[in-house]
């Protein structure tokens, strides 16, 4: 096919991309209409604790696996070689912590939103300073996928407002339990949409030792690179543990996840809906990496993204995809709705969390004794705001230059490091206090907002690949060597100062911006006082130290932990289920309390409780 020729739709992939809508749609409508009907908070924001393992995992895939992974791995590889699979190394400790660590803590206080958990182990404003901070994060991420869905050129915005609209609607009429289940729908879709594609480009590219031959011989099967300097875009280092941090804080603390977690029926099933993401997100990785390595055998890295109107060379795999299924109705149309597919389960995600955590953290604590009637409503409408909102912000902005995989992963880092910092700074440290949780969160965030503005404005990127040229594949073997020495010889040539400093790999700003916030909060802590045992609420601290100093005493283990270990707190940590009733029992009577019960201690709980009965 020659590819000056411009990509169209036919009416059949319309019509396939329609279908995707109608049946995201009838499931909100379906929830909407069953079970309780949504008339309760904790129906619409939680789904009433009541999900199993399999609808939770693939939702916790389909909320990762955005437009921004589908358009941006494949271009990545295309670019610049298959060094970004090593990524799929940190997806092991990237979840296993999580079930381990995170999930038993937050699952086990009962929470609806995981900054109230900033409450109880540090103080209010912690908690305000946590949940603005996400909905920054969280804002910025949805508006970047939203806007991801114009890279095709204005033939499909029409597309990406509907797209944006029927999601909207869905998140606000049938709540998380419309959201779990229209992300079990599109995850399947998106995965077919992506086989499909590889299956034929395979095919139409001559088979798959034609396939290896030309990945092979235009270099974009990359080696295991140890190199251990922070600057280099993608190593081993920066993707196998710098990604750990990068999915630490999408798996471990994020909003969107933890719902999720929560809504399980009990905890066990959290834990495994886990662990049976592991294996989908390694399928999802391997075809997105697979996509962009046929992508390379067909056109030998040349850019004809230029033929949609844009030039994003993201764009390509849009191109790719028109080029090969091109004379197969319908499946241009499937692909798309992949693609979409991938955005709308990402952004309902994202504005079911946000409603949540404006309702819970900064809304409900303000009017305690709001009827749940009006909270639901609420609830309702702050989802479908966030909705519009984030439309009309995509609209309205333009895409930034650099690729959209890697601006995804930088609003990530740079915001999702410094919470992820928070959390584990509440969670593992004892002593650490509210004064040193408010710096190390800002000292964490202005680290990383100068390090990723900084590496914005200097543009310093890393060395560029080989040429992508198919003409390089009859080059001899001597004048093939001397290109790689001579590239090997550019690249010796380093920025240094504060330009080397602002060219730290994107995949280390959450582990950058993580240990700063420990580091500021543990320093701050210690000059203003640690916290001492008594004033630290039961569960909300994982005993890592204790776990890790094992071969100490049993006083020296306590004296560095400074609380019981999370094991052994299961009797204080029933005083947490009697905190919705107490409330309601005090605000019944109208009897003045000077004591916020979400932040009461075990022993303090229980003398109140018991005070009040007598």
């Amino acid at each position: 096919m020659d590819p000056s020729d411009q990509k169209h739709f036919t009416v059949v992939d319309y019509v396939i991309f329609a279908v995707l809508l109608a049946a995201s749609m009838a499931i909100g409508l379906y929830h909407a209409l069953s079970g309780g009907r949504q008339r309760t908070t904790q129906e619409f924001l939680m789904a009433d604790r009541s999900m199993s393992c399999l609808p939770v995992s693939l939702s916790l895939i389909a909320s990762f696996q955005s437009a921004v992974a589908i358009i941006g791995v494949p271009a990545e590889i295309y670019t610049h070689g298959t060094q970004y699979w090593f990524i799929g190394c940190a997806y092991v400790l990237g979840l296993l912590i999580p079930a381990h660590v995170f999930i038993p803590v937050l699952y086990r206080l009962r929470l609806s939103s995981a900054y109230q958990y900033l409450e109880l182990r540090f103080s209010k404003a912690v908690r305000i300073c946590g949940t603005l901070t996400f909905i920054f994060q969280t804002v910025g991420a949805a508006l970047h996928i939203i806007k991801e869905g114009c890279i095709t050129g204005f033939e499909l915005w029409g597309a990406v407002l509907a797209t944006g609209l029927v999601c909207t609607l869905y998140t606000t009429i049938g709540g998380l339990k419309a959201v779990i289940w229209t992300d079990v729908f599109q995850t399947l879709v998106m995965f077919a949409g992506q086989l499909a594609v590889i299956v034929v480009g395979v095919q139409q590219t001559g088979g798959v030792s034609e396939v290896w031959r030309k990945v092979w011989e235009g270099n974009r099967i990359s080696a295991l690179d140890l190199n251990p300097d922070p600057t280099e875009r993608h190593t081993f280092w920066t993707l196998g543990v710098g990604g750990v941090f990068l999915m630490l804080s999408l798996y471990g603390v994020n909003q969107a996840q933890v719902q999720r977690y929560l809504s399980s029926r009990t905890e066990k099933d959290a834990v495994r809906s886990c662990y049976m993401v592991f294996p989908s997100l390694q399928l999802a990785l391997a075809l997105s990496c697979v996509m962009g390595l046929v992508m390379f055998a067909r056109y030998c890295g040349e850019d004809y993204s230029d033929k949609l109107g844009t030039s994003s060379r993201d764009a390509m795999v849009i191109y790719f995809v028109m080029d090969m299924l091109q004379g197969l109705p319908g499946l241009p149309g499937l692909f798309v709705a992949c693609l979409f597919s991938a955005a709308l389960s990402t952004i309902s995600s994202a504005f079911n969390s946000l409603a949540t955590v404006t309702m819970e953290d900064l809304i409900k604590p303000h009017f305690p004794a709001m009827t749940e009637e009006r909270a639901t409503l609420l609830s309702k409408a702050l989802a479908m705001s966030y909705g519009l909102l984030c439309l009309a912000m995509a609209y309205l902005t333009h895409l930034m230059g650099d690729s959209v995989l890697q601006v995804a992963l930088k609003i990530f880092g740079m915001v999702g490091g410094p919470i992820l910092g928070l959390f584990c700074l509440g969670l593992f440290f004892p002593w650490a206090n509210s004064t040193g949780a408010l710096a190390g969160l800002g000292a964490g965030l202005a680290m990383s907002f100068w390090v990723g503005i900084g590496s914005i404005v200097t543009r310093s990127s890393g060395p560029r690949p080989p040429p992508p040229d198919c003409r390089a594949i009859l080059l001899s073997n001597n004048t093939t060597t001397a290109i790689q020495t001579a590239l090997r010889n550019v690249t010796l040539s380093r920025p240094s100062g504060l330009k080397r400093f602002y060219s730290l790999s994107y995949m280390w700003y959450s582990g950058f911006s993580c240990f700063t916030v420990i580091l500021i909060g543990l320093i701050i802590s210690f000059l203003t006082g640690p916290m001492k045992e008594e004033d630290v609420n039961p569960g909300t601290i994982y005993p890592l130290l204790g776990k890790l100093l094992c071969f100490l005493p049993e006083h020296l283990k306590k004296k560095f932990c400074c609380v019981t270990p999370l094991g052994q707190m299961v009797s204080k940590m029933m005083m947490f289920d009697y905190r919705d009733e107490l409330t309601h029992l005090l605000w019944s009577v109208k009897q003045p309390c000077d004591i916020k019960v979400s932040c009461l201690t075990g022993k303090r709980l229980n003398c109140l409780y018991t005070k009040h009965l007598d």
